[in-house]
C-alpha cells in the first residue's frame, strides 16, 4: 500500500507517484506578512506539515523538499507602512516594510512552531525574487501571452486554452461569476496583472516597463520554479486560492515554461469556522492563533489546537469549538501522562511508526482515523506505539515526553510526605469524626494541580500537567 491523494485537478483520489522519488518536491503558498496569522491560516500549515512528514517516513529526511513562500510585497503591507510614516517615522518606506515584515516573519515562525510545524526546507521571500519574475514575465511577453500597457503588463488569458480546468469553469463562466477589475488597459475582462506601475509612496523596482512591483501571481510561479524546476510534485493551498490564484498560476507556468505540466498534484484543505459562524470580527468569534496560545497558563497549549484541527479531514469543512478544544486537552493529557509513566521512551528511535497510523495517512491523509488509532493504543496499554505515533504526528515530541517523565518524577519524591500526611490524617479522623484538616490538606494540594485519589486501599497523589510546587511551600 502506498499514499493516496486526493488531486483537485483531477477531481480523483491517486496513487502519489513521484517525478522522482529521491528529489520529492511540494510547494506551498503561504502567508501575507501583514498581521498576526488567524486560526484559518493555521490550517493549511497543520495540513501540509502532517504530508511533509508522511513524505519524509516513506522517502528519508533528505529526499524531501518542502517550499512555502512569504509574500511581503503587498498592498496591506505597504498601508501599514504608510501609517508609520504619517506618525512621525522618518526612515524610508523600503525600510518600514522591511521592519514589519521581520516582524511579522517572527510572529508567525513562533506561532507555528508552537503547533508542532516542522519549517519548510526552504521559505523564499517574493522580494528577494523580484529578478526571476520580471524574467519570466518578459518570456511571456516574447511568447504572446502578455502585453503591456499603460506601465502595466499583463496576462493575455486566453492565450492560454485551459484556463479554468482546475476550478472546473470556462473563462466565460468565470467572467459572468467573478468581480473583474475593469481597466481601459485590459484587452479581456479576465487579464490579470503581472506587473504593475509604483508612484514614489511605494516600494518599488526598476524594470522594463518602468519602477513598479510584481502582481500576487507571478510571485510563486516564479519562486516554485527557480527552487523547485518547472516540474514538480504537489503543490497545496487553501481552497480559496483555487481561482483564481492557483488557476493563473498553471496559466502563466505553463505558457513560460512549454512542455512542462507545472505542479503534479493539486491539494486544497477546505475552510474554518469556530463555533458553527465563518470568522468574522462583528461576531466576536476571530482569533489569531497568538489569542488561542495566549500566555500559559491560561492560553490553549498548542498541540491541543493541533489535535483539533486534525480532528477533520482536511477536504471537508471544520468546526473549531471550546468544546472540542476541551476534549482535545483532556485526552492529550492522559496520553502524555500514560507514555510519560509507562513507555520506554529512551528506546523509540528503535520503534517503527504503528503500521496502522501511517496508513490511515497513507489514505489522503486520513487525520481522524490516526487519532482514533492513539485512543485504541492507550485502551490497550501500546505505550511505545502511542509514544511513537504522538511524536510522529507532531503532537508532543520525544524530548518533551522525556522532560515530562522527569517532572512527574520530581513531583512523586516532593509529593511522598504530602501522600504520608494525608495517610495520617485519615487515620486520626476515623477516630475524631473531625475531616476538616483533610479537606484543608486537599483543597491546597487540588489547587495546586494534584489530582488526589483517596480510596479504601489508600492515597494516591498524581502530579496534573498544571503542578505548581510553589503553591505547597506554606505547607
Amino acid at each position: 500500500m502506498g499514499i493516496r491523494l486526493h488531486n483537485s485537478a483531477s477531481r480523483t483520489k491517486e496513487d502519489f507517484v513521484p517525478i522522482d522519488p529521491s528529489n520529492v518536491r511540494m510547494y506551498v503558498c503561504g502567508p501575507t506578512v501583514y498581521d498576526r496569522a488567524h486560526l484559518g491560516n493555521a490550517r493549511p500549515v497543520v495540513v501540509f506539515d502532517v504530508l511533509y512528514r508522511l513524505l519524509r517516513h516513506v522517502y528519508g529526511p533528505g529526499a524531501v523538499t518542502y517550499v512555502r513562500n512569504f509574500t511581503d510585497v503587498d498592498d496591506k503591507i505597504n498601508a501599514t507602512a504608510r501609517a508609520r510614516k504619517a506618525a512621525g517615522d522618518a526612515r524610508p518606506l523600503e525600510a518600514l516594510i522591511r521592519e514589519r515584515t521581520e516582524e511579522t516573519i517572527g510572529w508567525y515562525h513562533a506561532d507555528m512552531d508552537a503547533l508542532g510545524a516542522l519549517r519548510p526546507n526552504v521559505e523564499p521571500r517574493a522580494t528577494d525574487y523580484i529578478g526571476q519574475m520580471i524574467a519570466m514575465i518578459a518570456g511571456l511577453i516574447a511568447g504572446g501571452h502578455a502585453y503591456e500597457k499603460a506601465g502595466h503588463v499583463l496576462f493575455r488569458v486566453r492565450s492560454y486554452a485551459d484556463h479554468g480546468r482546475l476550478a472546473g469553469r470556462s473563462v466565460d463562466d468565470m467572467i459572468a461569476g467573478a468581480r473583474v477589475e475593469v481597466a481601459p488597459f485590459k484587452e479581456d475582462p479576465m487579464d490579470f496583472v503581472l506587473w504593475k506601475p509604483s508612484d514614489a509612496d511605494l516600494p518599488g523596482w526598476p524594470s522594463p516597463w518602468g519602477r513598479g512591483r510584481p502582481g500576487w501571481h507571478i510571485e510563486c510561479s516564479a519562486m516554485s520554479h527557480e527552487l523547485l524546476g518547472a516540474e514538480f510534485d504537489i503543490h497545496g493551498g487553501g481552497l480559496d486560492l483555487q481561482f483564481p490564484h492557483h488557476e493563473n498560476e498553471i496559466a502563466q507556468s505553463r505558457c513560460a515554461h512549454p512542455g512542462h505540466g507545472f505542479a503534479k498534484v493539486w491539494m486544497h484543505n477546505e475552510m474554518l469556522q469556530v463555533e458553527g459562524k465563518k470568522m468574522s470580527k462583528s461576531l466576536g468569534n476571530f482569533f489569531t492563533v497568538r489569542d488561542l496560545l495566549g500566555s500559559e497558563p491560561g492560553g490553549i497549549p498548542g498541540h491541543v489546537i493541533r489535535y483539533v484541527l486534525m480532528m477533520t479531514h482536511y477536504r471537508s469543512p471544520m468546526d473549531y469549538t471550546n468544546e472540542k478544544a476541551v476534549t482535545a486537552g483532556s485526552k492529550l493529557d492522559d496520553f502524555i501522562g500514560l507514555v510519560a509513566q509507562f513507555a520506554d521512551l529512551d528506546r523509540l528511535d528503535e520503534i517503527s511508526v504503528p503500521e496502522a497510523v501511517v496508513a490511515a495517512l497513507f489514505d489522503d491523509l486520513n487525520t481522524h482515523l490516526a487519532l482514533a488509532e492513539l485512543d485504541r493504543m492507550a485502551n490497550n496499554a501500546e505505550w511505545n506505539g502511542l509514544a511513537k505515533a504522538l511524536d510522529f504526528l507532531g503532537l508532543i515530541s520525544v524530548a518533551a515526553m522525556m522532560d515530562e517523565r522527569s517532572r512527574r518524577t520530581a513531583a512523586d519524591d516532593r509529593l511522598v510526605v504530602f501522600k504520608g500526611r494525608l495517610t495520617s490524617l485519615r487515620e486520626i479522623a476515623k477516630t475524631t469524626k473531625d475531616f476538616a484538616p483533610i479537606d484543608a490538606l486537599k483543597s491546597t494540594l487540588i489547587a495546586a494541580g494534584v489530582e488526589v485519589r483517596m480510596s479504601k486501599d489508600g492515597v494516591e497523589l498524581v502530579a496534573g500537567p498544571g503542578f505548581d510546587p510553589a503553591k505547597l511551600e506554606s505547607l
